[in-house]
């Protein structure tokens, strides 16, 4: 191959990685996360106002299932131990959506140009998911941890309580529920901020 193929594809590959955001330097506090990354904040209030899962849930979830991370699977399973083979299960992104749930979503309410390894998607499917959680099993959109059970085990799944023979299911959508609490409280401080820090933002739409 000759070198100039390769120092473009390396050019390539290496600006690519730049482009992957880390994930925040403190997930501890929503208002960090979201002066790192502002437009997080936006892409969670659009979900919030399309769907109406609010936005600490929201990034409470993302954190539980991917800890931020976009471009993360579960890993493969060990042929023998040694060989890496198949994956557990189709969750990617940051969101760890299925293929069959993220499929239902694109069919459903996803633009043509959907990935899940996009933030601002992830956070739409995650409304989405809750709002259709909301309508089949009549879950309020503010009862974060009931939400969670049934985004983690399915509807079917959650009607059948299949989370009470799973107590670190519990224990998992108990953290969810903590970290959404925090956050809530958190963004009472900053989000004002937030939602006015673009130029055309201005009274009375920022109140």
């Amino acid at each position: 191959m000759p070198l100039v193929v390769v120092a473009v594809l390396a050019w390539l590959i290496s600006g690519y990685r730049v482009l992957v955001p880390n994930p925040p330097a403190n997930p501890d506090n929503i208002c960090d996360v979201f002066e790192e990354y502002p437009e997080w904040y936006d892409y969670a209030a659009e979900s919030r106002d399309r769907w109406g899962t609010p936005i600490p849930t929201q990034i409470a979830f993302v954190r539980q299932e991917s800890a931020f991370q976009s471009y993360i699977r579960p890993e493969r399973t060990r042929l023998f131990g040694i060989i890496p083979w198949t994956r557990p299960s189709t969750a990617f992104g940051y969101a760890q959506a299925l293929d069959p749930a993220w499929s239902e979503y694109m069919a459903d309410a996803g633009s043509v140009f959907a990935e899940r390894s996009q933030m601002k998607h992830a956070l739409d499917f995650i409304g989405w998911y809750n709002h259709r959680t909301h309508k089949q099993l009549e879950l309020p959109l503010d009862n974060t941890r009931d939400l969670y059970l049934a985004y983690h085990e399915g509807p079917t799944g959650f009607r059948r309580q299949t989370y009470k023979q799973r107590p670190w299911v519990q224990r998992v959508a108990n953290r969810v529920t903590s970290h959404a609490l925090t956050y809530t409280a958190q963004l009472e401080q900053c989000e004002a901020e937030l939602r006015c820090r673009h130029f055309y933002q201005f009274w009375p739409f920022c109140e």
